[in-house]
């Protein structure tokens, strides 16, 4: 075997090596989708649920004054941005977009006036934060994916205290999560939430605004939407949360898909080129044995 076909062959292996890493992680991404997308549907009813409840509240009561319904909050001039973005690679363009959009969130905030304090979940964000020299506020990484709502309770007890905090160099004025919403395996939206102060009517642009029910409140209608609001806050960054790993989980499977295709790509082209060397080796052999055969004629030796 020549020395091209050497290269070519090593390079056959070395692409169907990564091709069954690809396929691996493809299978094992599919398979997690429909567990993480089970949590989603087991969490969304509840956090809708706190949602109208909060907005019934507030819609049929003037007498409620609580901080996270306060539509100008200006004491401190912070805002705080949490972003939720990958705790590992090979998830395609996921923690990318996100990264922009709470970029492109937080220079908006500047534009205004006010101060972005980052708080960050996963690897990948900080460690795009901290290789700028610009660390977090907060991360939390590494984490598990079955810790999720524990660690969802924990983000919002330290959001929820910033934002009622009365220092000026810890409160926060308002809170918004940038993450990726998931909507099929197929389909995923990157977006920015705002979730302190909160609007009375929380539904998306294609929905009807919601027309909130009479409801008798005991004690009275402050105190139960002073122990709804936290409720609440926790209940949206858990759903959140696991949104955004159904997410990972799809645009993963998606990139490795994509990695597969190109292994076997990159399979089928050096295969080529190694049968081509192949080839060309054995034309060069018959066709220095035929040189050698014509020269022997032609020297009138006979072979005996």
């Amino acid at each position: 075997m020549g020395a091209q076909q050497r290269v070519y062959k090593q390079r056959i292996r070395s692409a169907q090596g990564m091709k069954k890493i690809f396929k691996a992680k493809e299978m094992v991404a599919a398979s997690r989708i429909a567990k993480a997308h089970a949590r989603v549907l087991a969490t969304t009813p509840y956090a809708e649920a706190l949602t109208r409840a909060i907005g019934s509240v507030a819609t049929h009561s003037d007498e409620i004054a609580h901080p996270f319904l306060q539509a100008e909050r200006t004491s401190s001039g912070r805002v705080g941005i949490l972003m939720i973005t990958a705790d590992r690679g090979m998830t395609g363009p996921y923690s990318h977009n996100v990264i922009r959009d709470a970029e492109q969130l937080a220079n908006l905030l500047r534009d205004q006036g006010k101060e972005p304090v980052m708080y960050v979940v996963g690897r990948k964000g900080d460690t795009y934060y901290r290789f700028r020299n610009r660390p977090p506020h907060r991360a939390w990484t590494p984490y598990k994916e079955a810790e999720l709502p524990e660690l969802g309770r924990e983000i919002a007890q330290a959001v929820t205290a910033d934002l009622l905090d009365e220092d000026p160099s810890v409160h926060l004025d308002e809170l918004y999560v940038v993450g990726t919403r998931f909507r099929s395996r197929f389909v995923q939206e990157t977006r920015s939430v705002r979730l302190v102060p909160m609007g009375l009517v929380d539904a998306e642009e294609s929905e009807e605004r919601p027309v909130y029910p009479l409801y008798a409140f005991a004690p009275d209608a402050e105190t139960v939407v002073a122990e709804l609001l936290p409720r609440y806050v926790e209940a949206r960054i858990i759903n959140i949360l696991l949104q955004a790993m159904a997410s990972e989980h799809a645009s993963t499977q998606r990139a490795m898909k994509t990695a597969t295709d190109n292994a076997e790509t990159q399979i089928r082209k050096f295969t080529r080129l190694a049968n081509t060397a192949r080839q060309a080796e054995i034309t060069q052999e018959i066709t220095e044995i035929v040189g050698g055969a014509d020269a022997l004629a032609g020297s009138g030796r006979a072979e005996r």
